[in-house]
């Protein structure tokens, strides 16, 4: 009996993997990918997500494989403006950095802690009862687990396995991905690239490193058989149809498809399975989002299915995943289906397009979208309270560091200025910080294990009352 099934070796399943083993869960991850992908779908990290590797202490590493862009924060439907000032982080960057590179990073992270690792096996069937759920490999094979967790992408088969519906729209839009070598010089390429660019959003080409380029242009149609990779001499054509030329493309790394189809699954819990990342939802690539949200999910996911696993959820804990990341979701399905009407060549799409350019110049229409990209915005509904109740609490300077170094192992955290608060009955699950605090503006703050301010206050009582809903009921150990 393996405690949670992963099913997905993507950087979502890799994610929940790393914050499960902080809470030594037992983890098994099933990859059906014999080797680790080369395609680079995602380019980066946006600051919510660079704040979790910080959380977890494994920041350095990304910094390490990736190029800090601080403009790129402002970008909304490649409209090109200067990010807000005073973004409220103090990681007010998007971090480039290519998908295969955050996939091992993540992996060798999960390893790193204990979870175990298959590839080549894909799970084609599932069965739960009240006590596990069976999994059945494609060669047969039967596993059980205690939960089963599906990160495999918008196909998932564990969603369609369980029947959960996949409601929204298909794709109206279709692009071409392919990392390929070239014959066009590097300047006239660039020259080309940007002024088809100037006209033609959806379009794009540039170096992505060892005599490689990166080229994105939409498709003539949009595919019946997605399972079909294109061709060489189509995505040719289709950069002679929007360039004028195909660059000499030629020994493709990788070609793929991708559209603009956006769907939200009707749940993400059913019994024992979940789904987390792309399983759980899809939708256009406009803004980078997709990576990051799976990161997000397993970041939300994670501790709560610890906290189950180890004897100390209380009632409600883990309905709380779907109520919290369901609505997020939501919300990036429009920004991202928004940003692709946006570039459109049509004069109505167009025409929005320019007003929305101007109203950008304002700060608070600028600082609003960079939230709801970066995600830094979010604020779960915790009911009635301050407005940072809710809220995920940036990183600042406490006495002989900072606050993110304190978040490490994955546990609760209650900041305490008045230093007469007491965490007896919790300090298994929560550590606790005294002292003065200069950029905290409350007399104290609990923090959940992913780093969202659960309550604000100064009086015991009132802390206790709230404790439970969180982290359980007091233990005598504790």
């Amino acid at each position: 009996m393996v405690d949670v099934i992963i099913s997905g070796g993507g950087p979502t399943g890799m994610m929940l993997a790393t914050e499960l083993r902080l809470h030594d869960v037992d983890v098994l991850v099933l990859e059906k990918d014999a080797q680790p992908t080369v395609m680079v779908r995602s380019l980066g990290l946006h600051p919510r997500s660079i704040e979790i590797m910080d959380q977890r202490g494994i920041l350095e590493r990304f910094l390490a494989h990736g190029q800090q862009y601080p403009g790129g924060v402002g970008h909304f439907a490649a409209i090109d403006k200067p990010a807000p000032a005073n973004l409220d982080t103090a990681h007010g960057y998007v971090l480039g950095i290519p998908q295969p590179v955050t996939d091992r990073l993540l992996a060798e992270r999960a390893g790193e802690l204990g979870a175990r690792i298959r590839r080549g096996c894909e799970v084609t069937g599932v069965e739960q009862d009240e006590d596990g759920v069976d999994v059945v490999l494609d060669d047969g094979t039967r596993l059980r687990s205690r939960w089963l967790v599906g990160c495999d992408g918008g196909h998932s088969r564990v969603r369609r396995l369980l029947g959960i519906g996949f409601p929204g729209q298909p794709a109206q839009t279709e692009w071409i991905l392919g990392e390929v070598e070239v014959t066009t010089p590097a300047d006239e390429l660039a020259a080309v690239g940007a002024e088809v660019r100037k006209t033609h959003k959806g379009f794009g080409i540039g170096a992505s490193g060892n005599g490689l380029y990166r080229a994105v242009v939409p498709a003539a149609a949009v595919t019946e058989d997605r399972s079909a990779p294109p061709t060489l001499e189509e995505f040719r054509a289709r950069l002679r149809a929007y360039a004028g030329t195909d660059f000499g493309a030629h020994s493709p790394r990788y070609l793929s498809r991708f559209s603009d189809a956006t769907r939200l699954a009707e749940q993400y819990r059913r019994g024992r399975v979940f789904l987390a990342g792309d399983a759980a939802h899809v939708h256009p690539p406009l803004g980078g989002q997709g990576l990051n949200l799976g990161i997000q999910d397993a970041f939300n996911l994670g501790w709560k299915l610890a906290a189950e696993i180890n004897g100390w959820a209380p009632d409600g804990l883990l309905d709380s995943y779907s109520a919290e990341r369901h609505p997020v979701a939501e919300d990036v399905l429009t920004i991202t289906r928004a940003q692709s009407e946006l570039l459109s060549p049509e004069p109505g799409p167009q025409a929005v397009r320019r007003l929305l350019t101007e109203l950008m110049d304002f700060e608070d229409v600028s600082r609003l979208l960079a939230e709801k990209i970066s995600a830094i915005g979010i604020r779960y509904d915790f009911g009635e309270g301050p407005q940072l109740l809710g809220r995920r609490l940036r990183d600042m300077p406490l006495a002989g560091g900072r606050l993110y170094e304190l978040t490490r192992k994955g546990r609760g955290l209650l900041l305490d200025q008045t230093g007469r608060l007491s965490l007896l009955g919790w300090a298994d699950r929560i550590d606790y910080i005294a002292g003065v605090i200069r950029q905290l503006d409350a007399p104290a703050v609990l923090l959940r294990p992913d780093g969202h301010v659960a309550w604000i206050g100064e009086n015991q009582e009132s802390l206790l009352r709230h404790l439970p809903t969180w982290f359980g009921t007091a233990s005598t150990a504790g």
